[in-house]
């Protein structure tokens, strides 16, 4: 089974609630040495996050984002002189947040990074309550399986398991993550089906295609 968010997010996680001031969400960022935290309402929910971009702003001051109101909505820095002046977390937090439910794939916590352009993702359950957290580096870990498991996926579970093929027929070698995988499958179909399901086992970062084609 593909592993899940659940399997690699960090469950201790750092996080303030919107009445929480702006000195005290810059101490607690030095303290836990993270650049962003989820913020919690009573009820804790996540309904925003506040990172240290948003806290910029205070520094940059007002000043920059002044101008005809017209000006102002059209470069959106309404919103940006609003955060300059704010002093909690609710006011300084982004919205709406990005979420991800612990059931969800690693294939899909990093396509909504990737789309998202954000390096941590807040988890939460079905009542949107903070459950974990998972970042670039957790989504990444999948390629840290040993050689040695992700060859024995491609045998058992694709080779003879998904193809019902004789593993004894074919060669599997992993050295860093990299497959190759040598044989002579029934046809050209089906060694292309088994070279693209290889490319999707976790762990896998390239395949070699040293299979003998029957065309």
């Amino acid at each position: 089974m593909d592993s899940t968010v659940n399997d690699v997010m960090t469950r201790s996680v750092a996080a303030v609630r919107e009445t929480v001031g702006y000195k005290e969400i810059v101490t607690m960022m030095q303290r836990c040495q993270v650049s962003s935290f989820p913020v919690l309402d009573a009820a804790d929910r996540v309904v925003g996050v506040v990172s240290e971009a948003d806290l910029l702003f205070k520094e940059v001051g007002p000043e920059p984002f002044t101008g005809p109101a017209g000006s102002l909505r059209a470069t959106g820095r309404r919103g940006e002189r609003a955060k300059a002046a704010a002093v909690t977390a609710g006011e300084l937090m982004s919205t709406p947040v990005v979420t991800i439910s612990p059931d969800a794939s690693l294939a899909e916590a990093a396509k909504m990074m990737y789309v998202r352009r954000v390096k941590r993702l807040p988890v939460v359950d079905d009542d949107d309550r903070l459950v974990g957290v998972i970042s670039r580096v957790d989504v990444l870990s999948v390629f840290a399986r040993p050689d040695e498991q992700i060859r024995d996926d491609v045998i058992k579970k694709v080779i003879a398991g998904e193809f019902s093929l004789d593993p004894n027929a074919f060669g599997v070698a992993v050295a860093a993550g990299i497959v190759t995988v040598t044989g002579e499958p029934d046809s050209d179909t089906v060694a292309l089906r088994l070279l693209d399901t290889v490319k999707r086992v976790e762990g896998v970062i390239d395949v070699r295609d040293k299979l003998s084609h029957p065309s």
